[in-house]
């Protein structure tokens, strides 16, 4: 199966979709095109990835282009063969006059639910505080979401430069909203940041995934933790290769996790800025990291368990997991 439980939104706009938007706007074509433009050429730090990614910002100004590009990533997914995509997204960063943090949430879900009109895969939208905004802002941000909750909105997410912002503290009231209102909570840790950082994440947010944990592997205790706790990690090799947090995809963790015992779920994070999409990311994790038949049917039945999925998705899932 490919169930994908860490996907960007910003990281999936196609380059067609960059140029066309961008005509509208009157922006120059890079000298290049917009298909370099928004792609990585080498494996950097997380700093360098993320301004990658903030390129494809531009494009999210407007209903019509949330929607478009929403619509489309889930299109994409179906073409990649995926049985379910759960998409990232960061609205506070895409608010303009006339276009509320709520218009932008709710565009993105029209967007998602007419992909899945289109092709019969479901898809729901986890909303991503960031760490570079403020407290106010991220607490709205939050609460947009939770007004959400069951009608698109599957769960929240702390994304945004690990490095530049570790403490998790200040999200502590924002995660209480999501909580409250039944989300599913995730956050990015111990990618760019140490291990302790994803027991961080659990303890002082809540959280039952944590998105990347490369680190997570240089502190064995904490694995012996993760693994009797349960927490789900969001493994993303070739991302995790390409922000730094892994010197080569052989060096990646996922193996150690496996043997620790730990639930493991898989993402292809920012596949446009990557050019490795889900499809790709499994067989990479069968033919270099050695998950064998086993282990890749074990990951199957961790992520449908882990979605932030309703009841009757989960049901389907489980049901062609059976078929298959």
């Amino acid at each position: 199966m490919l169930i994908n439980l860490h996907s960007h939104l910003e990281g999936r706009v196609r380059p067609a979709t960059a140029a066309a938007i961008a005509r509208r706007l009157g922006a120059p074509e890079p000298p290049k095109g917009w298909e370099e433009a928004l792609q990585l050429d080498r494996p950097a730090d997380l700093t360098v990835y993320l301004t990658k990614v903030a390129a494809t910002y531009p494009f999210f100004n407007s209903w019509d282009n949330v929607f478009r590009i929403a619509c489309e990533a889930v299109q994409d997914a179906a073409a990649d063969s995926h049985d379910y995509l759960e998409l990232r997204f960061g609205p506070a960063t895409h608010v303009r006059p006339g276009f509320s943090l709520d218009d932008v949430i709710a565009a993105a879900c029209e967007g998602i639910a007419e992909g899945t009109r289109l092709t019969g895969m479901p898809a729901g939208l986890v909303v991503a505080l960031l760490r570079h905004h403020d407290l106010d802002r991220n607490q709205q941000v939050a609460r947009a979401a939770s007004r959400r909750a069951g009608r698109g909105v599957a769960g929240l997410d702390l994304a945004g430069d690990e490095l530049l912002f570790p403490d998790l503290e200040p999200f502590k009231p924002a995660f209480a909203i999501a909580k409250a209102a039944g989300l599913g909570l995730t956050c990015h840790a111990a990618e760019a940041a140490p291990a302790e950082a994803a027991r961080d994440a659990v303890d002082l947010l809540g959280v039952s995934r944590i998105g990347h944990g490369a680190h997570m592997v240089e502190n064995p205790e904490l694995l012996c933790w993760a693994a009797a706790e349960g927490v789900v990690v969001e493994i993303c090799p070739t991302s995790n290769w390409y922000t730094g947090a892994i010197p080569t995809i052989l060096h990646h963790p996922a193996p150690a996790f496996r043997r620790a015992g730990l639930r493991l779920v898989l993402g292809d994070d920012n596949p446009m800025q990557t050019r490795s999409w889900l499809r790709q990311e499994r067989v990479l994790l069968h033919h270099q990291l050695h998950f064998d038949t086993a282990a890749l049917r074990r990951l199957d039945e961790d992520s449908i368990a882990a979605a932030f999925v309703e009841p009757g998705v989960r049901d389907h899932l489980i049901k062609r997991l059976h078929q298959a």
